[in-house]
């Protein structure tokens, strides 16, 4: 026996002594804690069952090559199964990878211009409809939190809070610098301009995950004022939050109320603080917020998306895709599945 089958034999194990605990009338908190460890084995038993029947059916249709009449129909059946059994040992070591336990969290987005001026910030707007379009057509809750835009309809500042399972999973990667190669409506030479807009995706936090202490922030109200949102108005409502221990910052004045202004400045600082602690837990991962999305040069990028040329390139990967208008209405999933299959291929490859 394999150390690959005798893990799966403990697994298959484990589960069947936590199905004999929950029937055996376990309750309060052993229940919830063996309910939840059975839910989280259940998909991975179900694939250990499908290999294992594959298995067997490869050693029986192995049996009957030694009959000459049965050789025949035999022969095309092995090859399908031999050709399954590699697909299903790795979705299996995919199911067994450690998780990121932030996965299933919603998810904030942060999307602010960097390099590129007007032009940039006129991206950074369309990079932040992109996002919406996605969360929609995947029937995800989009709700703006912030957004700051220009005069000329770009975005100074653009905070969502994106609410649904496995957000945090499907976006995480879409944090850094995007790049944008076009000619701008205002260029009159027809000349490429080459502009920047940096993205970051942080889990979002429930209270209990960080612990802020009212003593640890300056609260200051003050009038929203200048372009800002559909709701600036000329009240005290505006609220900047300083985590003094930190020195992150939030400011939202999107809603006219005080008090909701905070609650959203609050939800936003939390998830900058959650992230800054699993950035210290997890080496891989970037020290703190700002090396997510890097300075903004133009230089530092993960994606860029050329207009003239019609295609979108993932420099991480290295893929490109010339369907920039289907990029353009949320149409992101392949660069998704193509970043979570890198992902997951680097992990399996550090574990053998």
């Amino acid at each position: 026996m394999t150390p690959f089958d005798a893990k799966l034999d403990r697994i298959v194990a484990r589960a069947e002594e936590l199905q004999a605990l929950l029937a055996g009338g376990a309750t309060g908190e052993g229940f919830a804690r063996a309910s939840k460890e059975l839910s989280e084995l259940e998909p991975v038993v179900a694939r250990i069952g499908e290999l294992r029947g594959a298995e067997q059916a490869v050693a029986e249709a192995e049996a009957m090559l030694a009959d000459p009449e049965m050789r025949e129909l035999a022969e095309p059946e092995l090859r399908a199964l031999q050709e399954r059994l590699p697909a299903l040992q790795h979705e299996i070591r995919v199911a067994l990878l450690p998780r990121d336990e932030a996965d299933e969290r919603s998810a904030i987005l942060e999307i602010r211009p960097a390099a590129g001026g007007d032009e940039a910030a006129l991206f950074a707007a369309q990079l932040f409809a992109i996002y919406q379009r996605y969360a929609e057509a995947r029937g995800w809750r989009f709700e703006i939190l912030d957004y700051s835009d220009t005069e000329l309809g770009g975005l100074k500042e653009g905070i969502a809070e994106i609410t649904g399972r496995g957000v945090f999973a499907r976006l995480k990667f879409e944090s850094g610098v995007h790049r944008v190669q076009r000619v701008p409506a205002t260029e009159s030479q027809g000349r490429i301009h080459t502009s920047t807009v940096t993205v970051a995706v942080l889990p979002e936090a429930e209270e209990v995950d960080v612990q802020v202490n009212e003593g640890d922030l300056r609260i200051d109200v003050y009038r929203a004022s200048g372009a800002g949102g559909q709701h600036v108005n000329k009240t005290e409502s505006a609220v900047r939050i300083t985590h003094l221990p930190t020195g992150i910052v939030v400011a939202m004045q999107e809603e006219k109320s005080q008090h909701k202004n905070r609650a959203k400045a609050m939800k936003i600082l939390r998830a900058r603080l959650y992230e800054q602690q699993r950035a210290s837990l997890h080496a891989t991962r970037a020290a703190d917020r700002r090396a997510q999305v890097g300075t903004g040069d133009r230089s530092e990028r993960i994606r860029t998306y050329n207009f003239p040329q019609g295609r979108v390139s993932d420099h991480r990967i290295n893929l490109t895709l010339y369907k920039i208008d289907r990029v353009m209405q949320g149409d992101l999933d392949e660069f998704i599945d193509a970043l979570t299959a890198e992902d997951q291929a680097a992990r399996l490859a550090a574990q053998e």
